[in-house]
């Protein structure tokens, strides 16, 4: 493993308790990162505090990123346990199940945009005014390269992290100059427990559009998560970067 320096730098990882969201606080912590989890699902979150102790200083809250309060809470938790975040990492999101346009309900339309796309929006307002009083901050939001080509059977999760890309974009805008950066990753299918939402069909339709003619691993996003969170990342602002096989073309 590449050294990261990210020592004295602290962090909140969203959607944390297993796949990409767990990589990355993996990674963090072994960078010296201190290291908050938040999720939703209480006894995976558990289960990963208690996995991650051995890398570094984790904390964990139950925290339901679509809900504003609950939010406040985390925070207000979260700054007890560390201080001061330099570090947001958006990751909580679902899949949703598949589905053409015509067939897919509103209600689980509305779920996915809901954690998706509102709950990266309402975490990025919570955190970044205190990041640009301080000065300083880094954001990472989890997108996807289904958000850039649009995948069939997926338009609430492709919609969503569309919004996602264009969330960032506008966010590193508005605070140039204040020494907060904010970028975005654009994974093609990583290999995470979030399939078992998918279709095999779905999953197989994926895999087919990769040069690279694989999964990728969380591992690997963490990696380049990692350096987007750490000071060397000084020149990216509301950019889009890939991590999908050869996959995407622009």
């Amino acid at each position: 493993m590449n050294n990261i320096d990210l020592k004295g730098k602290r962090a909140i990882v969203t959607g944390a308790a297993r796949g990409i969201g767990f990589a990355i606080a993996e990674r963090l912590l072994q960078s010296g990162a201190t290291v908050t989890l938040w999720d939703i699902e209480l006894p995976n979150l558990e289960k990963a505090q208690a996995d991650l102790k051995s890398a570094g200083n984790v904390f964990s809250v139950e925290v339901d990123v679509t809900q504003e309060n609950s939010i406040k809470r985390g925070l207000e938790l979260t700054y007890e346990h560390m201080g001061d975040v330099e570090i947001l990492i958006n990751n909580a999101g679902i899949t949703g199940g598949n589905a053409t346009v015509w067939d897919m309900g509103i209600t689980e339309w509305q779920k996915v945009l809901d954690i998706d796309l509102t709950g990266v929006f309402l975490c990025c307002r919570a955190l970044a005014p205190r990041m640009m009083r301080k000065g300083y901050g880094r954001i990472v939001n989890i997108a996807s390269i289904a958000g850039k080509e649009g995948n069939p059977n997926a338009a609430h999760y492709s919609a969503a992290k569309a919004g996602v890309i264009s969330l960032t974009k506008s966010l590193g805008k508005e605070m140039v100059e204040t020494g907060v950066l904010c970028n975005c990753v654009t994974p093609a299918v990583i290999e995470t427990p979030m399939l078992d939402q998918m279709t095999d069909q779905h999953k197989d339709y994926m895999v087919s559009k990769i040069p690279l003619n694989r999964m990728g691993k969380p591992e690997e996003v963490a990696a380049l998560v990692a350096w987007l969170a750490s000071e060397d990342c000084s020149f990216s602002t509301g950019a889009v970067f890939d991590i999908s096989g050869g996959r995407a073309t622009y």
